[in-house]
């Protein structure tokens, strides 16, 4: 399957592929860039602006519809046991959100693990009600930063690989 994968990508630009990995709610940053650098060949500040322009593409869909969707589809039981479990999910997950609300989110998408990240942040934010206004700024800089981070870990490894195979 993802031999599959990746023959289907072989003829997609590296910059068109790192920005569809950066946006999906797993991969995000921290998928995307290891995979420009290594596999896609781009350069580091190339790959660093393509992952945060795919990451930061779903924020505002996802802080302006999170609720009117989910609204929509608990009307379903399935829908609605889904949304039950994704929130409780992301209470137990969101201390840091819960506690210093802004500030908790930015830490938080900026946290370049799994189970963080802008997807999360987003559906922290609205458990949470934190406002659009102050939601947006501090998901992007969290992506900024869980960016920076994953960037200099990702050159750390070929800068260590390196230094052993030379």
């Amino acid at each position: 399957m993802l031999s599959d994968l990746w023959q289907a990508l072989a003829g997609v630009p590296a910059e068109v592929t790192t920005v569809l990995v950066a946006a999906l709610p797993i991969s995000e940053v921290r998928g995307a860039i290891p995979y420009a650098i290594t596999l896609g060949g781009l350069s580091w500040p190339t790959a660093y602006i393509f992952a945060v322009i795919g990451n930061a593409i779903p924020v505002v869909p996802l802080l302006l519809g999170l609720e009117p969707v989910s609204n929509w589809l608990r009307r379903w039981k399935i829908w609605d046991r889904f949304f039950t479990w994704l929130f409780a999910r992301t209470r137990r997950r969101g201390k840091v959100v819960e506690r210093y609300e802004a500030l908790g989110l930015l830490l938080f998408v900026s946290i370049p693990l799994p189970v963080t990240g802008a997807w999360t942040g987003c559906a922290a934010a609205f458990v949470f009600g934190i406002r659009l206004k102050l939601a947006l700024p501090m998901v992007l800089c969290g992506i900024l930063v869980a960016a920076t981070v994953v960037t200099l870990a990702t050159m750390g490894v070929i800068g260590g690989v390196e230094l052993f195979t030379n």
